[in-house]
């Protein structure tokens, strides 16, 4: 048993919550936008590891915020990642434990790893344009989303043609296209195409419902509580 903080109680911080207690933790602090000053040092100290779901603009302080208190943190929220080369040292420095992770469902990460065997057999054929689609609930609200973006990252590593994403249809050879879609009550379906002349080649993951973020955020906690260093689903799932 771990006693859990969950910084961010929206939709799927009560995930999170619901998936923990059943495995048999417990949660020790919730944090919303009505109790933000309870975010503090001394009441963050007395969990074994915190969740942190909340958002772009609010999630670097509230990992630091973390990091003084010497607690291990699983993340989810997206949108930051200009900083989080000064967070991972930060950590790393800390002794303490970090994951992040642009989408913790077992079959996103599954899906990332086709991703990237997918993108090492199409390096070769460049008749075949890659690229991306992905559509999520109207309250998301960045875009593309984090997932797409590290979808997007793993295609460009693979396929040195392509430099840089764009988020409408792309207007080089060296741009990779992501179309970005809010429609109710999608929780997230991602989709990456290989379109050539001759046939069109996809591979794509649906989410149901939020229970597989969820269950996978409360296993990165559990693989965290007690470690210490910087890790990723891979190491969670081992891949």
């Amino acid at each position: 048993m771990i006693r859990i903080a969950l910084i961010g109680y929206g939709k799927m911080g009560r995930a999170i919550e619901k998936i923990a207690l059943g495995r048999g933790h417990e949660i020790g602090l919730k944090i919303d936008l009505e109790n933000g000053s309870d975010l503090t040092a001394e009441n963050l100290s007395k969990n074994d590891v915190a969740i942190e779901f909340t958002g772009a603009s609010s999630a670097p302080a509230n990992l630091r915020k973390c990091l003084d208190a010497g607690i291990p943190v699983v993340c989810g929220s997206t949108g930051w990642l200009q900083e989080y080369d000064s967070i991972r040292t930060a950590f790393e420095k800390k002794g303490t434990a970090f994951i992040y992770a642009s989408n913790f469902s077992i079959g996103v990460n599954i899906f990332f790893e086709l991703n990237k065997k997918l993108a090492e057999l199409m390096a070769s054929h460049p008749e075949y344009r890659a690229s991306l689609r992905e559509i999520h609930h109207t309250q998301k609200k960045d875009a593309p989303s984090g997932t797409a973006i590290t979808l997007a990252g793993q295609v460009m590593e693979r396929i040195p043609s392509l430099t840089t994403w764009v988020n409408e249809p792309a207007h080089s050879a060296a741009e990779l296209s992501i179309i970005s879609e809010r429609i109710d009550p999608a929780p997230g379906i991602h989709e990456v195409l290989y379109s050539s002349a001759i046939d069109d080649l996809e591979i794509r993951h649906t989410a149901h419902n939020r229970e597989g973020f969820a269950g996978g955020a409360v296993l990165a906690a559990e693989y965290i509580y007690n470690k210490k260093g910087v890790f990723s689903m891979k190491d969670v799932l081992g891949f």
